[in-house]
């Protein structure tokens, strides 16, 4: 199979955890502090992910000024863009509660909404597509992080959308879209770059990292605060863990 393809499938299964999860919170009435504790952990999972294969790789290909410059313009893009999104009714995609808009509060929130999943799952993907290019097969302990935290990421986005009035037709449509994106993310990731220099590779992979870095702190940690409390830092302590552990076994 080539290994673009092989790609795109990696990203694909990944987003499918976004429909699984929104599927869960579509057809069963998941309590509102589960989703926070779930939240948390994915939010774990996800920092030691970035820190120990996305960051770490970056400095050891690229040296530390790349990986530094990368990381930190990933966190401005991120920032930038979700602020103008949040200007357009996408602020709470990620919230569970009853914080979300409907078309009739914020004409045009829906459209806002979808963008915003899409910036929030395309550095992931494109890091998995990226993984391929040293030739050992997708890096296990991301696609492990991606799906791990994609699922509580979808699961509480649709209880939020559910609650806003959103119908299935678009909370399906904006999860399933997603998933093929990042499917697509994925397979051109490794495709356009096959060729690139070993610095180019390490300031998009910091980049990324950047990214969901402000991600997390942005849009998945305001979620588990709110409802888990004091638990929250246990919780995503527990799913940094996790992740670590899948991480090392894996070497």
């Amino acid at each position: 199979m080539p290994q673009w393809l092989q790609a795109g499938l990696w990203g694909l299964v990944a987003g499918g955890a976004l429909v699984a999860g929104a599927g869960v919170a579509w057809l069963v009435r998941v309590p509102a502090r589960l989703i926070a504790a779930i939240m948390a952990f994915g939010a774990g999972v996800l920092i030691s992910a970035l820190s120990f294969d996305l960051v770490d790789e970056a400095e050891r290909s690229g040296g530390l000024g790349a990986a530094a410059t990368g990381f930190l313009a990933g966190a401005v893009m991120y920032v930038a863009a979700n602020a103008w999104l949040a200007r357009h009714g996408a602020r709470h995609r990620k919230r569970s509660g009853h914080q979300q808009v409907d078309e009739g509060q914020a004409q045009g929130s829906g459209a806002a909404i979808a963008i915003g999943a899409l910036l929030d799952g395309v550095p992931e993907s494109v890091v998995l597509g990226l993984s391929l290019l040293n030739g050992g097969g997708v890096g296990v302990a991301v696609l492990a992080a991606v799906f791990i935290s994609n699922v509580p990421e979808g699961l509480s986005s649709a209880s939020g959308m559910k609650n806003a009035g959103r119908d299935a037709r678009y909370v399906f449509g904006v999860w399933g879209g997603i998933a093929l994106a990042s499917a697509v993310a994925a397979s051109v990731g490794n495709l356009t770059l096959r060729t690139a220099s070993p610095a180019a590779i390490a300031i998009i992979t910091a980049v990324a990292a950047g990214a969901i870095l402000a991600m997390i702190a942005d849009t998945m940690i305001p979620e588990a605060f709110e409802r888990a409390h004091v638990l929250t830092g246990l919780i995503t302590t527990i799913g940094f863990l996790t992740a670590f552990t899948i991480e090392r076994l894996g070497h």
